[in-house]
Order: structure tokens, then sequence, then C-alpha cells
């Protein structure tokens, strides 16, 4: 863990984002699925985690003793791996046969272990603890073009989004009605630029994918074999970013703006919404006062009802000689009291049905931390990862440059989303 107050949708969404390149031996189609996870809970099990010792051994020692005096006969070599090359480890691992029993991975970690046949179908082999799992975590497991689920999901984590009521209030916006549609973002950005003689702009950053996927675009097709976010109502959604951003309503740098600026320009006032954590809000209340005095906490905007999920995963490795100790062990970890337990040592949310609604997610004790943990546990309970798995850095880059080509008009949105999902095609055969 990179800021090890908080593993946080960023780090996910950047270490996540890694290519995963096999050269391992395994089914060509995928599946996963070598031998049978039943039969008795012993033997060795190698446990991989992802940059996780440092902050919290204390917790997993205490998890692999309680494992271990649960199943006598069973022990757990606990391996952890810095974040940094985390990506080329599992390719390494995979391609010389070494991966460990149950490794912590993120869906697009996953992807391409799973095609190769070395992620276990837990649907297949666990499905009787389904039932346990958010709907949207269990479905984020799931992998294109492959029939099953190939990770118990873990923690989740999602950002909520801030805004600057005192902003709202003078741009004559009710400051204690945030938008929650796109919508009303749009309309209420139009104003807000309006009414502050272009000085104040709603947004600081162009739409990125998992905005179309809030918008309610299909963002690929059924098969998972193309993208399609160049539909009608990708289009469509393109067209207002332009709008707003030849009216001041989208910074005047949001083109070329990363995240740290966006959130530099809100902690100056001269932004009204920006997405953020509780860490930021912390920084807000030390740093900028005037504007922590008038923050307000919502959900991120969208059409479709659901925020957008960022997930972690144990995935048992479909070639190890103890699947069903390692199957035992990955669920013992994922189920909702170690969840639970874990989600008290950090910012991280359980995967599990039911914890997000313990008081410690729902009730509210004055604190930053606490306003921001039950904003964003509320927003989780239907969440899902808008993200295709296959989308990846290169491909983002296409559809950066593409909304930019759109909103300085060098070409109509149409023409620039349907370069851009041609682009991410080739590139998708061509991987």
């Amino acid at each position: 863990m990179r800021r090890h107050s908080r593993r946080t949708a960023a780090l996910a969404a950047a270490l996540a984002a890694s290519a995963l390149s096999l050269s391992a031996c395994g089914a060509p189609d995928g599946g996963g699925d070598s031998g049978s996870a039943s039969g008795k809970v012993t033997g060795q099990i190698t446990f991989q985690t992802w940059n996780l010792r440092a902050r919290f051994q204390r917790y997993f020692d205490g998890v692999v003793a309680e494992f271990e005096k649960k199943y006598p006969g069973t022990k757990v070599k606990w391996i952890d791996q810095p974040a940094e090359g985390y990506a080329q480890k599992l390719s390494a691992d995979a391609a010389a046969g070494t991966l460990p029993d149950v490794v912590n991975v993120s869906p697009d970690l996953a992807f391409p272990l799973a095609k190769a046949g070395l992620a276990l179908d837990i649907g297949k082999a666990a499905g009787r603890y389904r039932g346990e799992y958010l709907d949207g975590a269990w479905q984020s497991q799931r992998m294109p073009g492959l029939p099953g689920v190939y990770a118990f999901p873990w923690y989740l984590n999602t950002g909520p989004m801030f805004y600057n009521k005192d902003l709202f209030r003078k741009a004559g916006l009710d400051p204690e009605k945030p938008p929650a549609t796109y919508d009303r973002l749009f309309a209420d950005a139009l104003t807000m630029a309006r009414n502050s003689d272009r000085k104040i702009a709603m947004l600081a950053g162009t739409p990125s994918i998992e905005d179309f996927g809030r918008y309610g675009v299909r963002l690929m097709n059924a098969r998972n074999t193309e993208f399609t976010f160049n539909e009608p109502k990708g289009v469509e959604l393109l067209m207002h970013y332009r709008q707003l951003y030849a009216a001041g309503a989208l910074d005047s740098q949001a083109l070329t703006a990363e995240a740290e600026s966006a959130g530099r320009k809100f902690e100056q006032q001269s932004v009204a919404m920006n997405p953020g954590s509780a860490l930021d809000l912390a920084n807000f209340r030390r740093d900028a006062p005037g504007l922590y005095k008038n923050i307000g906490i919502t959900g991120a905007v969208n059409n479709t009802g659901r925020a957008n999920m960022y997930v972690q995963g144990l995935m048992v490795n479909a070639q190890s000689p103890v699947k069903p100790a390692a199957v035992a062990f990955a669920h013992f970890v994922t189920d909702r009291r170690h969840q639970m337990a874990f989600a008290r040592q950090v910012t991280v949310f359980p995967s599990t049905k039911g914890s997000l609604d313990d008081p410690y997610f729902t009730k509210e004790d004055g604190t930053d931390a606490t306003r921001v943990r039950v904003a964003a546990a509320k927003s989780l309970k239907t969440a899902v990862n808008y993200t295709p798995v296959l989308l990846s850095d290169q491909m983002k880059t296409v559809l950066r440059n593409a909304v930019a080509r759109a909103l300085q008009g060098k070409q109509s949105p149409k023409e620039a989303l349907d370069s851009a999902v041609a682009e991410c095609n080739r590139l998708l055969t061509a991987g």
C-alpha cells in the first residue's frame, strides 16, 4: 500500500491498469478448472498479498493463526509483494509455474490468469458461498469470454464527490441539493459558469470511461469482443461536455489536468465539484479551512443509480495441489467477520452482504473519516465496476485524446468516438 492510511480507488485503478502478459501453459480457452476443490482441508498453502505487510502484519498473522487452529493439518505461508512491479511478478510466477495457491488480484490482473487456465472457477468450485457477497462484487469477478467467476470478492472502494456549498449558493443553486444525475449536472454547471461570469467551473476533468458507464452508455458488446462507447448515448455525453467546455463550465485546463491538479483547483475554490477521499477531507481541514467549512459530500453523479466500484479479490491457483485448503482459506479471509475486521484497520469496505449495514458504516460521529465512510458505504451497496477488464492504459489514452479533440472542436463528438473505438478494437484484436 503506497499510502498506508488507505487503499484508495486511485491506487487500485493505477495498479490495476498494468498489462499482464502470460507465457504460462494452461487451457487456451481459460476456465481454470484443473481438478476438484472438494476434499480434506489440509496441507501447506502459499498466500500472496499486494503490499500489505508493512501496516497489517498483526492482522494477517492473526487470520493465519486462526485458520490453522480451525483446520489442524494446515499451514499458511504468507508472502507479501511490493506494489511496484506486482503485475510483472505475477506474470513471471505464472510463466515459471510458481504461482502461489491464493493470490490477491484485481479483476484485470485475474483476467489473463483465468484465460490461461490458471485461475480456479470459484463459481463452480465454491458456488455455495455466492450468496454471502454483494451482487456487484461477485459479478466483478466474471471475466469476458469465460464462463465462470475467478476470485472471491475481497475489499471494495469508491470515491464520494465533494462540492463547495458556498459556490453553489453564490451561483443561485441549492447547496443542499447537489446534482445526482448528468442532466442536472450539466444544467447546474452552465448556471454556475454563467452566474460567476465564467470564473467558477463546475468540474476540472474530462469524462473517463467510468463517466460513459455511469451515463448509461453500453461500453462493450454482449460478447465483450468489441468496444461500443461510440453509440448514440456516448456521443450525446461528449456533446454535453463540449458544451460545458465552450461555456467555461469545465475548467480551461481540464484537457491536460491530472487528478492532483484538479484537486488543487477545488482547494483554491475555482472549481465547485471534485471526487475525493477521507484523506483529502482531513487535508482541507488543515490547509483550507475556508473551503472545509463549506464542504458538502455526495455520491458520484450517475444515470444508472449505481456508483462505480473498485474491487480486490482472492484468486485460487487452478493448478494448486492443495485446492481444498486454498479455497477454504480464500473464503475464510473474505468472509463477513474477517472483512469487517480488516475494514476497521484501513479505509476500505467489505464485499459481503449485510456488512455495509453495520453502524460502523451508517452512523456518523462528527469526524472527517466517518463522514466520508458513511457516504461511500451507502453508494457501494449497489455499485458496479464500470471500467471494462479489457480496457488497457493505452486504450484509456486513446479515449482521452479523442475527448480532447472533440472538446477543442478538432473533430465532432461522433468522429472522435468512432476513431477511438476503432483504435481500441484494433488494439484489442492485436492483444
